[in-house]
């Protein structure tokens, strides 16, 4: 059930945009004090933006041309348009986000290659959807694409089933769904002022210095609304997961875009 095969080039792709994804989270720790990424802290976070959109753009290619065929770009298609509609159902409530759930569903079953574009397609399309383009949203297209590859990569596809499966995924959401919003706040953090909040990042402070700073950024800005998101996750995933479950797979296999039929017989 795996309509996109990691293939050598699209798994090259993804490392390539995973590497590059993780320094534009995390350099304000990985740049020294004396680098020139930190004397333009504030505009290193635009430069990271630009250049992530060109590099999921290349992963998402050549994932494309490893066997994403008409059907497969159909049931993309789908989920995409049914995760960037239920993101804005609670838009503005602390923590009510139910389009998560359906991430971690959609790539349990379909596997981490297709799950890496439909959590980029997906946020893509919602922030068209909702107006929220900005430097932030290449940062939020590549978490999601971590949150849901995630999913695929999670072990136990073809043995677990049922309470033990969902349990899984249950406990996958809650913790993936704090990951991501740490991973946003690495994305934001940095365009605070240091004279704003002793709490913001400081380009001449030590690596110490600055991760507590963020900690208590996290602790004093997102947690409540990472907590909400992460429980909101597990109850739509214990709810509705087992029938979302079957009816993906159910739709997978009437799709039966993994494998061609072919017929050793001779023709009769």
């Amino acid at each position: 059930m795996r309509p996109v095969p990691l293939t050598p080039r699209s798994t090259a792709a993804l490392a390539l945009v995973t590497a590059t994804g993780f320094a534009a989270f995390t350099w304000p720790f990985l740049a020294p004090p004396s680098s020139q990424v930190a004397a333009h802290s504030q505009d290193a976070p635009w430069l990271f933006a630009g250049l992530l959109v060109l590099l999921v753009a290349v992963s998402a290619a050549a994932i494309s041309e490893s066997g994403l065929g008409p059907k497969a770009v159909a049931m993309l298609g789908v989920l995409a348009a049914t995760g960037a509609a239920l993101r804005p159902i609670g838009a503005g409530t602390a923590g009510i986000e139910p389009m998560f759930f359906l991430m971690v569903l959609s790539g349990r079953v379909l596997g981490p290659g297709f799950g890496f574009v439909l959590g980029n397609v997906t946020m893509f399309a919602s922030a068209l959807l909702t107006g929220g383009v900005g430097p932030w949203m290449p940062f939020q297209m590549l978490a999601m694409g971590w949150f849901t590859m995630g999913a695929g990569l999670l072990p136990g596809r073809e043995r677990l089933r049922g309470r033990g499966e969902v349990g899984v995924l249950a406990c996958y959401g809650f913790l993936a769904a704090f990951a991501y919003g740490t991973a946003m706040n690495l994305a934001g953090w940095p365009f605070m002022g240091a004279l704003a909040s002793s709490v913001a990042f400081d380009p001449q402070a030590a690596v110490p210095t600055n991760l507590a700073r963020f900690v208590a950024y996290c602790l004093a800005t997102s947690l409540g609304w990472d907590l909400g998101r992460a429980l909101v996750t597990v109850v739509l995933t214990l709810a509705l997961g087992p029938a979302l479950l079957r009816a993906l797979r159910r739709a997978t296999r009437r799709a039966a875009f993994e494998t061609p039929v072919t017929f050793d017989g001779p023709p009769v």
